[in-house]
């Protein structure tokens, strides 16, 4: 398998591509489709037509269940790479701080909504969580409550994924080792959503190189690409309906 990998793998930026076309795929649906053209009185009246686009909303969003996978897959494979934890932590509260207006109006047509935060900061939780557990790596009863305080954190500060999210980057980072049982563990912590068990596909696949340097383009795409779906549901598509 390693040396099937490493002649025919794919590198983190191909696996980062799978997941921001994914993960768009997701939000548009989302909200065009679902917050937007499903909620016209032209289009919700008409039985035959609601019952197609419920259809293709339920395969458009399975489509972009594997986007939170494989990103969580990389902030570990990043953590582990990264010579500076503490600038990676502050990079990614900042741009979840960016973020949060687009996603919630992108996905909710609000510029705040308190009971859901956008990915970004479950990512945050997760490489925080990543951070302390290695810090005290020679006290192991302190990283058990160093893993719980991430679970809680998920729960109650209401995240993307919530501390299922953060479950899954536990897992992935305690078994970052072993790449078959990461899978494994990986695929059983995330199978409470079925159709993105289908990203640890690809990340069998990934060969250990970057590949293109995308980390600043997927940072600005996030919280750009939210907000353009938000404008053109919450906008836009009414003046035109």
């Amino acid at each position: 398998m390693e040396q099937f990998r490493k002649r025919f793998g794919i590198s983190g930026s191909t696996l980062k591509i799978i997941a921001i076309i994914s993960m768009a795929i997701d939000h548009f649906v989302a909200s065009f489709l679902y917050r937007g053209i499903m909620t016209l009185p032209s289009v919700s009246a008409n039985t035959d037509l609601m019952h197609v686009l419920r259809k293709l909303y339920s395969m458009m969003r399975a489509i972009g269940r594997p986007a939170f996978p494989i990103f969580c897959f990389l902030l570990v494979e990043g953590f582990c790479h990264t010579r500076n934890p503490k600038k990676y932590a502050q990079r990614l509260f900042l741009f979840a701080l960016i973020s949060e207006i687009p996603f919630d109006y992108g996905l909710r047509g609000g510029f705040f909504v308190s009971r859901h935060q956008n990915v970004f900061f479950t990512l945050f939780i997760g490489l925080m969580v990543m951070i302390l557990y290695t810090k005290f790596w020679q006290k192991p009863l302190l990283q058990y409550v160093i893993l719980a305080l991430g679970l809680l954190a998920g729960k109650y500060f209401y995240v993307d994924y919530g501390f299922k999210g953060v479950f899954l980057i536990e897992v992935l980072f305690l078994f970052r080792n072993e790449r078959l049982m990461q899978i494994v563990a990986g695929t059983l912590a995330i199978s409470w959503e079925p159709p993105a068990v289908v990203a640890f596909l690809p990340i069998s696949l990934y060969n250990g190189k970057r590949g293109l340097s995308l980390r600043y383009f997927f940072y600005a795409f996030y919280p750009v690409h939210l907000m353009v779906f938000g404008i053109l549901t919450f906008y836009i598509l009414p003046m035109i309906a």
